[in-house]
């Protein structure tokens, strides 16, 4: 705790810590819980005031906010737009090994310098992951005639998926050239057969940049905030040299602080314009595929009871004893609006639920959630069950599993359970 408080009472990383937080939501981490939200950092003192206190990391919003300390728990959709004064593209690349991460956030940066921006900030998370920025002052002010700091998350929601979509064939060849799929299983624990997807090896398996996660008062890691972990600090790296970033170059005791990091006035408007574009269009051709996966399911008029659910979600119900809360939640409002539950049933289905994991979310997460799948013009599924960054990964994953999704397992077995009283 001494080496965190020493660090944290260096000038230099005081003040990069309150610049990246100016107009941001912040969450203060005491080694194991967090501090009061909202929160925010007026002064560099501040930094230090806190880590006497036992303060070990601080956290910023993706978000900007007219007074983040407006913000709490259960507002509407209505009541976040108008507190945002805009957001920012933060892509989170996490593996176990920090060297796909490296090769990951590479191809990441090339994909965003292909699509003309040019002002892109990378840092290392202080874990073994790696998050890439592109500031609010780089996005048209507009997109289709709405305000687009309005578009939060459906924005980068959708831009997180086409750069996935840009670089997975290149990411696959890459990782594949210098470890083989035995090599891969081994080191993570994943069956080679898990690995695969539709007979070829999907670097997503073993590489998570998940769109779905991306939420109203979403926070990542501040700039030299040290990982409670680790001991890391989350430091910059040049966009030139990821492959060549050690993690030594985190260690509290070699961090040397940089201004360049995130500089709003490199930005040119309108440069992510293409990009803007280019995903919006990627993600509705996506959308009119899922339309047809959805048409032979017909959400029932009465809720489904939990006894014909299959196993991985009764298992999740049952409570997380490991990473995975946030995208349990979105399982389960996913899953439950298709079994025909209302809203009021799943607000109280995942409060329950949220008692029983290893440690719970904030309430007000669970809430915004399930604001964020009602405002949505048409339900969406729940992830599929072969989909890298779900149930396996989460410990849930039923046995032998042979659907491709949850909704279809209650699907057949409804059908199986009408046949059976027919006869």
């Amino acid at each position: 705790m001494q080496e965190i408080l020493r660090f944290y009472s260096r000038k230099d990383v005081q003040k990069e810590i309150l610049r990246f937080a100016k107009e941001r939501e912040i969450g203060v981490r005491f080694r194991e819980a967090f501090g009061k939200r909202p929160d925010i950092l007026q002064y560099p003192s501040d930094v230090q005031e806190l880590a006497k206190q036992g303060a070990t990391s601080f956290h910023i919003s993706v978000e900007r906010w007219k007074n983040p300390l407006d913000l709490k728990s259960g507002l509407s959709r209505k009541q976040l737009d108008d507190l945002r004064k805009g957001f920012d593209l933060v892509i989170d690349i996490d593996s176990k090994f920090i060297e796909y991460s490296k090769v990951a956030g590479n191809l990441i940066v090339e994909a965003l310098k292909f699509n003309g921006i040019k002002n892109i900030s990378v840092k290392f998370s202080g874990g073994t992951g790696i998050h890439i920025l592109v500031p609010f002052e780089s996005f048209p002010k507009e997109v289709n005639g709405q305000e687009t700091r309005l578009l939060f998350p459906e924005i980068p929601k959708a831009m997180a998926e086409y750069i996935k979509y840009l670089i997975k064939p290149y990411l696959k060849k890459e990782i594949l050239s210098f470890s083989t799929l035995e090599e891969i299983s081994k080191s993570t624990k994943i069956a080679i057969g898990d690995l695969k997807e539709k007979n070829e090896f999907n670097p997503f398996k073993i590489i998570d940049i998940d769109s779905q996660l991306i939420s109203s008062r979403h926070m990542i890691r501040s700039v030299y905030s040290v990982n409670e972990k680790t001991n890391l600090v989350s430091v910059p790296i040049d966009i030139n040299k990821i492959k060549e970033f050690n993690l030594k170059q985190a260690k509290m005791s070699n961090v040397e602080v940089s201004e360049d990091f995130f500089q709003l006035e490199k930005s040119e408007l309108e440069e992510a314009k293409t990009l803007f574009i280019q995903a919006m269009d990627f993600v509705q051709k996506e959308a009119k595929v899922e339309v047809k996966i959805k048409r032979d399911y017909e959400i029932p008029k009465i809720a489904i009871k939990e006894s014909y659910f299959p196993d991985c979600i009764n298992k999740l119900l049952g409570g997380l004893k490991q990473d995975g809360r946030k995208r349990g939640v979105f399982i389960l409002v996913g899953f439950l609006q298709h079994m025909g539950w209302d809203y009021e049933s799943i607000e109280k289905a995942l409060l329950r639920w949220n008692k029983k994991n290893y440690e719970p979310l904030r309430e007000g997460y669970i809430l915004g959630q399930i604001r964020w799948f009602k405002a949505q013009p048409k339900k969406i599924l729940p992830p599929n069950c072969d989909h890298e960054s779900y149930y396996k990964t989460m410990g849930i994953k039923c046995l032998n599993c042979k659907c491709k999704n949850p909704v279809n397992y209650v699907k057949i077995k409804l059908e199986n359970t009408k046949r059976g009283k027919k006869k």
